[in-house]
């Protein structure tokens, strides 16, 4: 990137490195792909990306995310379609925020070197839980997104 002077004089700029974080859940249909999107919202100068341990969710992005994030204006910044973790370079990320202990175990299989970038969160999945929890969910997901943004 270049900056040009009055005077005509180019000065180059130093490029400065984004913070990479990746939102790791099971299927990537709900909690890390809403993590990523409110990430996204709330700090747009981070690289944030999402995947799962086992993104076998037929249907994609679950609806009730969508309807979630519509409501705080962040849906735009929502994936389309979930991801694996397999095709992402995890020794690249800053920080990696696993949802559960077990996701941090899936990374660290893959990555060893990874350990000291791997924050676990402890989030349920609402597709194991009672119907209305998914709000429930989406807000815990939210206040921790909003302090992890205001910590980057």
């Amino acid at each position: 990137m270049y900056k040009h002077e009055p005077n005509g004089e180019v000065e180059k700029w130093a490029k400065v490195a984004l913070m990479k974080v990746l939102f790791l859940c099971s299927g990537n249909a709900f909690r890390s792909p809403v993590a990523e999107a409110l990430l996204k919202m709330h700090n747009p100068e981070i690289e944030v990306d999402s995947a799962g341990t086992n993104p076998i969710v037929p249907d994609g992005i679950a609806g009730s995310a969508v309807r979630f994030l519509a409501k705080v204006g962040a849906e735009q910044y929502l994936k389309r379609f979930p991801e694996g973790m397999d095709g992402k370079q995890l020794e690249k990320y800053d920080l990696i925020v696993a949802m559960k202990a077990r996701h941090r175990d899936a990374v660290l299989d893959k990555c060893p070197e990874c350990a000291d970038k791997i924050v676990v969160w402890d989030v349920e999945d609402p597709y194991f839980l009672p119907r209305g929890r998914a709000e429930d969910i989406f807000n815990q997901i939210r206040e921790k997104v909003v302090r992890l943004a205001d910590q980057l």
